[in-house]
């Protein structure tokens, strides 16, 4: 790359921070076109975020980056190369939708580029014939292995013919012949593509041998770039791996030597640390795991290879007890496997894959609590995590928190808390990904002098082959099955193959090649048919294919969640007959009993006038205060009534005379409602008492006669349910849709937003229009609802309603898009949504108090609120009988407020990681 060949990506000055991290370190690059670039170093030095900002999908904090003859801090620029750029993140199908199947991704992605559906059919049956992908095409996205993952995204990256290919980590967590078919297959593309260019960043330094040019990176800076032949000769080094250590800063380096096996020296009667016969384990009707049968000698490092998803770790969590098995046998130190057995569970360390010690705890406090849980006498715990500290070369360390630690030190620490009781058998899942290989080799130096000092049995997973070859036996793993077990050397030997990864791949082909006998399938593949050229990406303002695209996808995943579709399509009608049925707010059948203590006949007349009414249903009487107490403690009684002594005498003779009424208080506005009941019955006695014995009425100077309209009988269902309909349609679909877009940031999905044609508004819209039909259904069901079964007739303009009801709709899946432009976790979104929807709409809206007795800031709220409109109309349709012509305005207002906030919320919305 000394001649002068025009460059593809140049960098200037880049700097990256996360936070207070300095993730680039003023990086200046110049990448030229037409060939393989491989970044190689361990995790969290930059790779990925270098990628993400050459692709687009993450802003640019300081320095320039020119990709494809442009500035990509220009919006224009980006816009105009988004359709040359082709990004597949890391991780095992990051940007896939797992619900989704082979070809449903497929056909999502081609939508996005503007591909019609000759041009779709032809590329896609082609992309997965070249991959072996097509006789899987129905298969879900969420059964696929590591491998088809990795072949499928690299399928929708290569969809539309880019000129820059960008993949981070493809294939990471694949097994060997999987990562061998997806080089072969970018070869092939490449071959066909002769100017594409791909940047790779990979965790293997055989993968990184085979590459045109290489970038090695540590801690956010550029340590040198050259071809992997030249960087080995520059270092003087016989492998790639020792090229890099050889690059890493002096002081990086200091006191590093490379690890020296010992051999192990245990007799054949060694006792068995480890024995498991036909271990199966089924989740449903998918088989994790399949007869695997092990013997593991104390004091052996036995090592454990697969690709992700092979069962590893469900075998070694069944190992550990932390999982039942469906079948089989296992027992350690000659003991079954006993969740309850603390003996033999005191025996065992494990290391999990991801870091699961406690963030809030220092390192000392993480060691002493592993101790304390193992029961450790307590005053040996200070002696042994210091014994801890300095074993593990974590002294300086000891008073630091696990977030503020490099990956290295946090796996020691890992260690140090699996050994902090003295285990006999250490089991490790994955201990060393993406640790640097100074880090990797000072851990196995630490499990080396485990196994041959202390004699602690280590079972080991990994992905590194140079890691298999130390340990003393090694299993590969297939499909949940063991392919092959024994000593490294002799495995290599018995394949005549020229490395463990090849003897690896050989016994993946020969598996392969079985299963395709069992299952009767063929490897015929018929001819790829001919791509015709690529359709001109869109570059308007708004495209409708595009938008349909993700409304399509978002129905697919919502139709294959269960739980979700049945929220959407029947939540609101489960509230709504739990409130309809449930809470009554009519006071009717109230519970009541008297104190007679007169029992004379005018007492008993006033009693009897009680009895008649249809809001009281009476109880027996009351015997004492005792028996009072006790019936109004237990709600048997709502209401008590005490008539004193000579109440009949007292009356007739025109004497004032007190009554004593107890009303149960707990609900306040059911008790003024009561109160009400007994003044107005007891005026209406003595009236009737006044007539009866005087022979005329009493004289009243002024009579107020109170009538109310629209809800004559003074019903709550008449008056709630009106009220509910809206607060129904603002609370679930609002909440559905902020969770639609935030799972996809979760998922990792939204890097589609960043990375193809797709605008903000296309994206958002196309994400809000299937709940905005799903709300409309649930407002037909309500409505359906109110009148059928809560016997609530719809007395005006349903079309009005219906109207007013659409653009409200629409209002609250808005609502629901602006909560997740700036939400970042499902909780945050349902927790956001619910609050800032539920409160203004129940307490400024007009829902429990009018808009007009509001003041301030909350009478500005309810004014501009759209709930306020909505509950408006609906009672008005409801028990009015209005019209559109009586609605309009608010019906006007709904309609206007749906270009705010959707305006709002796509100027919310960034199409870059920020």
């Amino acid at each position: 790359m000394t001649a002068t060949p025009p460059l593809i990506v140049q960098l200037t000055n880049i700097s990256l921070h996360y936070g207070k991290i300095l993730a680039l370190d003023n990086i200046s690059l110049a990448i030229p076109e037409a060939c393989i670039i491989g970044f190689i170093g361990p995790d969290g030095v930059g790779k990925s975020s270098l990628l993400s900002i050459v692709s687009g999908a993450r802003a640019i904090q300081q320095g320039e980056a020119r990709v494809l003859d442009g500035d990509m801090r220009s919006k224009r620029h980006r816009d105009l190369v988004c359709p040359r750029i082709a990004y597949m993140p890391q991780g095992l199908g990051k940007n896939l939708y797992p619900t989704l199947s082979i070809e449903e991704n497929l056909q999502f992605f081609s939508r996005l580029f503007g591909q019609n559906a000759q041009e779709r059919r032809s590329r896609i049956d082609n992309l997965t014939y070249s991959t072996g992908l097509h006789p899987f095409l129905d298969r879900f996205v969420g059964q696929l292995s590591g491998g088809m993952k990795q072949k499928l995204g690299l399928c929708c990256a290569l969809i539309h013919d880019p000129d820059l290919l960008i993949l981070d980590e493809p294939t990471t967590g694949v097994d060997p012949l999987a990562r061998a078919q997806f080089w072969e297959l970018v070869a092939s593309i490449r071959k066909k593509r002769p100017q594409m260019s791909v940047m790779v960043a990979t965790a293997y330094m055989d993968e990184a041998k085979t590459f045109d040019w290489l970038v090695a990176m540590d801690a956010g800076k550029i340590l040198a770039t050259d071809t992997p032949a030249s960087l080995m000769q520059k270092t003087d080094s016989t492998s790639l791996e020792n090229a890099f250590i050889q690059l890493l800063p002096e002081k990086r380096r200091q006191g590093y030597k490379p690890v020296e096996i010992v051999p192990l020296n245990i007799s054949g009667d060694a006792p068995i640390a480890i024995e498991a016969h036909g271990l199966t384990k089924r989740f449903g009707n998918f088989v994790a795991v399949s007869d695997v049968s092990l013997q593991i000698r104390q004091g052996e490092i036995f090592g454990f290879l697969g690709s992700n998803g092979c069962g590893k770790s469900t075998t070694m969590r069944m190992l550990t007890g932390l999982l039942p098995a469906t079948e089989g046998t296992v027992s350690l130190f000659g003991h079954p496997v006993n969740p309850d057995d603390m003996a033999t569970r005191k025996r065992v360390g494990y290391m999990s894959q991801a870091f699961s010690l406690y963030n809030e705890l220092t390192v000392s406090q993480n060691l002493v609590l592993h101790a304390r849980l193992f029961h450790l006498p307590e005053e040996t715990i200070p002696a042994r995590v210091q014994e801890m500290l300095e074993r593990f070369g974590l002294q300086d360390e000891s008073d630091s928190l696990p977030p503020n630690l490099s990956l290295g030190v946090c796996q020691r620490l890992s260690l140090a808390v699996a050994m902090v009781h003295k285990p006999d058998l250490l089991i490790l899942d994955e201990p060393t990904s993406g640790v640097d290989p100074i880090a990797r080799d000072n851990f196995w130096r630490l499990m080396i002098e485990l196994s041959r000092k202390d004699h602690v049995t280590i079972f080991i997973s990994t992905h590194f082959m140079n890691e298999a070859e130390r340990c003393d036996r090694i299993s590969f793993m297939h499909a949940g099955k063991i392919l092959a077990s024994g000593v490294p050397a002799v495995l290599v030997k018995q394949r005549g193959s020229a490395s463990l990864e090849q003897a690896f791949i050989s016994y993946l082909i020969e598996a392969s090649a079985n299963e395709q006998k069992q299952n009767n399938t063929a490897t015929y593949k018929p001819p790829q048919p001919k791509i015709e050229s690529s359709t001109t990406v869109s570059r308007s303002i708004f495209s409708l294919n595009r938008m349909l695209s993700y409304s399509w996808c978002e129905s697919l995943e919502l139709r294959r969640d269960p739980i979700r579709a049945t929220l959407a399509l029947l939540g609101s009608v489960i509230i709504m007959i739990v409130l309809g049925f449930g809470i009554n707010m009519d006071v009717e059948n109230l519970s009541y009993a008297v104190l007679d203590r007169d029992q004379s006949g005018i007492s008993r007349n006033y009693t009897i006038n009680l009895a008649g009414s249809r809001y009281f249903h009476e109880k027996k009487n009351i015997q004492d205060y005792a028996d009072l107490d006790r019936r109004m403690r237990a709600g048997e009684l709502s209401l008590a009534i005490e008539i004193p002594p000579n109440f009949g005498r007292d009356v007739e003779h025109g004497r004032p005379v007190q009554i004593g009424v107890w009303i149960d208080g707990a609900m306040p506005q059911r008790a003024e409602t009561i109160r009400g009941y007994v003044q107005g019955l007891h005026q209406t006695w003595l009236a009737d008492s006044t007539l009866l014995r005087l022979g005329k009425p009493v004289f009243v100077p002024a009579n107020i006669e109170t009538r109310f309209r629209y809800n004559p009988d003074i019903k709550s269902l008449p008056a709630m349910v009106p009220a509910v309909i809206p607060i129904l349609l603002l609370m679930l679909p609002s909440m559905l849709v902020a969770l639609s877009v935030v799972r996809e940031k979760e998922m990792g999905s939204i890097i589609n937003l960043y990375v193809t044609p797709v605008t903000r508004t296309e994206f958002l819209l196309g994400k809000q229009l299937p709940y905005i039909g799903l709300a409309m259904v649930n407002f037909f069901l309500l409505t359906a609802l109110a009148v059928f079964a809560f016997d609530v007739p719809i007395k005006g303009s349903f079309l009005t309603l219906t109207i007013a009801s659409l653009a409200y709709c629409i209002v609250t899946t808005g609502f629901g898009l602006f909560a997740s432009t700036f939400t970042k976790s499902q909780i945050a979104a349902i927790f956001f949504t619910m609050v800032g929807t539920m409160l203004p709409a129940i307490q400024f809206s007009g829902m429990m108090n009018s808009t007009a007795s509001l003041e301030g800031a909350g009478r500005i709220i309810g004014e501009v609120y759209p709930t306020t409109h909505m509950l408006i109309i609906s009672r008005g349709v409801f028990n009015k009988a209005l019209g559109f012509m009586d609605l309009y305005v608010q019906t006007g207002i709904l309609w206007l407020s749906i270009p705010v906030i959707l305006v709002v919320t796509i100027m919310l919305l960034k199409k870059q990681d920020t």
